[in-house]
This record gives C-alpha cells, sequence and structure tokens, in this order.
C-alpha cells in the first residue's frame, strides 16, 4: 500500500481560512469536478489534478463554496476510477499524492473547500486484499472480506443466488482457483472488476476509518460516499425470484440496496469525522425507494446531505416540481438537514438534453433533441434549483449550458455499461467528454494534446473564452445567480418556502422579501409583479401597471421594493 501522509489531524492556516463559518454545508453550492475531463496539465488528452489546481481561480470567481472531486484514486480504470486499487494513493495518470496535497492548500487559499469520492462498497479486483484472496484459494482469510461463495447445482456451476449486475448480467463471476479448476463465485453488484466488500468483517470497517483519517489529516474537508446504500446485504443473501431488477431499482427496498444495516456503520463514520474541526461533512449517494428512506442517511447523528435524486428525474412540469420540493423540504425538516437539489451529474444524461426532449425518455438518452428549447429550460430550471432552501449541486460544463454528446462513435465510447449490453444504456459518456475553454486550439483549451473522448465540431462557441463578459450568456448567467444568491439575505439555508397563487404551469413561492416565479409551460402568461426584478432566465416585460409577461420556460427572481 501507498506511503501515509505525515501531516496531523489540526487544520494548517489554509484549512482555517476556510473554517469560519459554521453549518456552511447547508446552503452551499458545490461544484462537481470530473478530473479526467476538466482541465490537463502535461498534455497527455486525460485531465489531472495538477489541471484541476490551475482551474480553481475560474471557480472562485464563478461563486462556488466547495468542489466535489470524482475518485482519482489509484486504480485500472474499469469504471473511470470507482474500481479502486490503493484508497491511499492517486492514480499517476492523475498525478501523486503531492498534486492532491497542493490542490487542497491552493483551494483553502482560495477560500474553497474540497470534498472527495469515497468508493466503500466495492474495490478493484487488482486491491491487494483481492488478490491475495484468489491466491490463497478457498479458506482464505481474506475472502471472508469479500462475498465469496460456492456455487449452486450438481457442481457448482450456477451462481449462488439470482442477483443481476448494474450493469448487465449475473452479478457473480466464478473464479479459476489456485490449482485451475473452477471454485468458487464472488459477488459484483456492478462491474466483475467491482468485487462488493462483505461489511460484515470487522477488518473492513477498521480499514475504511483509518481511510477517512488519511484523507482528513490532508485536510480534506468532506466526503462524497458512492452507492452509499449499498453496503449492507440482506442476511443469507436472498433470491429476488424476479428478472429484469434494474426495473425494481427506485422502487422497492432491495435485498443489496438501502439495507438498514448501513446506518450503523454511518454512525461509527460520523465520530471519526467529528474528531476533526473544520465543520467537515459527508454526503450520500443513497439511491432509495422514497424520499423518506432518503432521510434516514442525515439523521443528526449520521451524514449530513443526501443526493436529492427524486428531484432530477422530476420532469420541467410545475406540478410534479412542487411536489417533489414539498416532499422533499417535508422529509429532511424533522431530521434537521438540509434539502439539496442537483439537475446534472457524470452519471445521467445533462440537464440540457433531458430537457430538449419529451418527458419520460429516463436520464440516459442519446437523442439531441430541441437543443434552443433545451438550454432555455436548463437555464430555468437552474435558477428555480438555486432559489430553493438547503445545498445546490452543479456539474461541470453545464454553466456553460453544454448538452450531452449524444453521437460519439461507438468505437470510442468507454463507459462499462455500454459494452456489457444488458445493462444500464451506457451512454455516460456522453457527459464526460471534456469541457471547452477556450474558442480554439488543441482540446479547445482543456490540453496541448487532445482529448480522450472526441469533442464536437463548434464546442469552441460555448467555451469559458467565449461567454465571459458577454450578457446574457449561460456562464454569466450562473455568475450572476451565485453572486445574488450569496448577497441575498432570505435565500440559501432554510426548510419551507411559502407557495403564492399562480397560473396553471407556474411555480411561484417566496423566502421573505424574496419571490421566484418559474413558467414552464410553452407559452408567455401575465402575472403580478412581485417588485424589482433580480435575475432572469429569459426577457421579462414589466408594465407600468404592476404586471409582468413571464416568457415560456423562464424562471424570474424578485425582490420587494
Amino acid at each position: 500500500m501507498s506511503q501515509q501522509h505525515s501531516a496531523d489531524s489540526a487544520p494548517n492556516s489554509a484549512h482555517a481560512a476556510v473554517a469560519d463559518r459554521r453549518d456552511w454545508w447547508r446552503d452551499a453550492v458545490i461544484y462537481q469536478v470530473y478530473p479526467r475531463s476538466f482541465a490537463d496539465s502535461n498534455g497527455d488528452g486525460m485531465g489531472d489534478l495538477a489541471g484541476v489546481r490551475s482551474r480553481l481561480p475560474y471557480l472562485r470567481d464563478l461563486g462556488v463554496d466547495a468542489v466535489w472531486l470524482s475518485p482519482f484514486y489509484a486504480s485500472p480504470q474499469a469504471d473511470a476510477g470507482y474500481d479502486v486499487a490503493d484508497y491511499r494513493a492517486v492514480d499517476p495518470m492523475f498525478g501523486g499524492l503531492l498534486d492532491a496535497d497542493a490542490l487542497i492548500r491552493d483551494a483553502h487559499e482560495l477560500g474553497l473547500r474540497i470534498i472527495v469520492d469515497l468508493v466503500p462498497n466495492h474495490s478493484s479486483d487488482q486491491h491487494e486484499w483481492f488478490r491475495r484472496a484468489l491466491a490463497e484459494g478457498p479458506g482464505s482469510p481474506l475472502r471472508e472480506r469479500y462475498h465469496f461463495r460456492a456455487g449452486k447445482g450438481e457442481s457448482g456451476e450456477l451462481p449462488p443466488n439470482d442477483w443481476e449486475s448494474i450493469f448487465g448480467g449475473p452479478a457473480w463471476t466464478r473464479v479459476t482457483e489456485p490449482d485451475g479448476t473452477p471454485g468458487e463465485w464472488y459477488l459484483h453488484l456492478f462491474a466483475p472488476e467491482q468485487p462488493d466488500f462483505d461489511w460484515d468483517h470487522p477488518a473492513v470497517g477498521d480499514e475504511f476509518r483509518s481511510v477517512l483519517r488519511f484523507w482528513l489529516d490532508m485536510g480534506v474537508d468532506g466526503f462524497r460516499i458512492d452507492v452509499a446504500h449499498g453496503l449492507v446485504k440482506a442476511e443469507g443473501l436472498p433470491d429476488l425470484g424476479s428478472h429484469e431488477q434494474l426495473k425494481l431499482l427506485g422502487n422497492d427496498v432491495m435485498p443489496f440496496f438501502d439495507q438498514d444495516g448501513v446506518h450503523e456503520i454511518y454512525r461509527q463514520w460520523r465520530i471519526v469525522l467529528d474528531e476533526y474541526s473544520g465543520d467537515r461533512i459527508f454526503v450520500a449517494e443513497a439511491w432509495t425507494p422514497t424520499i423518506e428512506r432518503t432521510a434516514n442517511y442525515v439523521r443528526p447523528d449520521e451524514l449530513h446531505q443526501a443526493f436529492n435524486f427524486q428531484y432530477l428525474s422530476t420532469h420541467w412540469d410545475a406540478e410534479e416540481l412542487r411536489s417533489c420540493i414539498d416532499r422533499t423540504l417535508d422529509a429532511m425538516r424533522p431530521v434537521g438537514a438540509p434539502a439539496t437539489w442537483v439537475l446534472s451529474n457524470h452519471d445521467v444524461t445533462r440537464h440540457a438534453t433531458r430537457f430538449a426532449n419529451p418527458a419520460g425518455l429516463g436520464t440516459q438518452i442519446r437523442i439531441a433533441g430541441d437543443r434552443e428549447l433545451g438550454l432555455r429550460r436548463a437555464r430555468a430550471a437552474t435558477l428555480l434549483m438555486l432559489a430553493l432552501p438547503g445545498s445546490a449541486y452543479l456539474y461541470q460544463g453545464e454553466e456553460l449550458g453544454l448538452p450531452d454528446v449524444v453521437d460519439l462513435p461507438d468505437e470510442v465510447r468507454q463507459d462499462p455499461a455500454y459494452h456489457r449490453g444488458a445493462g444500464q444504456d451506457g451512454f455516460r459518456d456522453g457527459c464526460r467528454v471534456p469541457i471547452p475553454w477556450h474558442r480554439d486550439g488543441s482540446s479547445y483549451g482543456f490540453g496541448s494534446g487532445g482529448s480522450w473522448l472526441p469533442q464536437p465540431a463548434g464546442w469552441g462557441e460555448l467555451s469559458v473564452e467565449a461567454q465571459t463578459g458577454v450578457t446574457g450568456s449561460t456562464l454569466e448567467l450562473y455568475r450572476s445567480a451565485l453572486a445574488v444568491r450569496s448577497e441575498q439575505p432570505d435565500l440559501g439555508a432554510g426548510d419551507r418556502v411559502e407557495w403564492l397563487p399562480a397560473p396553471a404551469g407556474v411555480l411561484a413561492f417566496r423566502r421573505g422579501a424574496f419571490v421566484c416565479t418559474a413558467n414552464t409551460g410553452s407559452d408567455a402568461v401575465t402575472v403580478g409583479a412581485y417588485g424589482r426584478v433580480l435575475l432572469a432566465s429569459g426577457e421579462v416585460a414589466v408594465s407600468d401597471g404592476g404586471e409582468a409577461k413571464l416568457p415560456a420556460d423562464a424562471t424570474v427572481w424578485w425582490i420587494a421594493d
């Protein structure tokens, strides 16, 4: 394993610079960086930590509070780094531990916090534990740290149960034992290269508490927990008794997801986190059947935030959005946790493309749709999201209005789910195409040596350079929105909104002196003006008589005079 970092648990001066505001996370705007697609410092076509570090001033000027980094650990990259071989090492493609240390320190000097991904449900099949478990054969103590089982059938030729992988096919792979014979099977809810840990074994818990301390000592401000709902499996690993199990996800508590035993793990983790100063946090990626079950993860002695996937998957429809907002706030209020709001991430089609298509196509779409309509709705949806009480998450490039790249040639796709066929749609590469910084040049400023996924022609016209200082550009809309959000005392943290009467298809709510109106319909509507326009995603006309004409698919922020 890699050499331990020598820092102690006391925050350095740079960390202290961002640690002076308690409960910062309750209204934080957190920006997700997908490191391989953000900025490339050495021209190898792959983004890296030094590239991220060089662009931190851009993120400060954008107005975000924290940066969440997708995995950069040592990994064979079977699933873009979510297959971790060493949790205490940086993969050479991204740099080294010194790069991580420099990035954290620079971020703190700029007033930004750093949240890193943690992948505790599974490791890489190249992790030292798993490699030894295979080499030592049946009966190895290392096999007890994963889910190794004998197969069913006359000679163990059938999987131990009927669970299916999220990426398609059985959730079990049979190993060849050291003597060359077919042997036991191991569980992998994702790719075969990602064997699931058995969290019933105490060594697993001990190891991850140590990993937490390693990165906390490095100065990170928190962890986003990948597959936070998946660590504990139902006792006996019972059959589900059905096929096409992916269709059940999000509708039922599964024997391998959202088991109640996960909560004791997070209570233990919270004890570790609370040993450290600086108001550091945990964020759960927890796919649950209901927002009420999501709230279980953010009880006062567990995690701080949980992603609101119910909101992400809600259509651009006033009635649906209001229902989701109410349910979210109602669920979080009893546990005292902030609501979170998110529209895009590295696993779903960018919302500028989702909203360009008819409702009901899901969160992975391979159709470009109506680009103009999608961008108009995306801008409006962003202002609506940033007006809601709680914390908001942005995904890199959405501030540029980037669409998904839906026409990538099959031969360049790298999403493992795409190549497995029967699993997820596998079109996640479209939202992972490296973002454009300049109008022209190699990879539009991403780096000097091209990019690991091809960028579309015309990408430069959506670049940071092309949009900076341009009135009405999506980038300037985001900058303005984040500035207004930080300046207005009634925005940010809170746990309720006051709904106002509004025409069909329109959402209107008040938060103190602030009012947000969002027209989700396809026609302009007339409403009463609520004061002075602070910001709008489209042109809004206010008459001398106190009426405002809201354009279709637009959101307006108002402040009482």
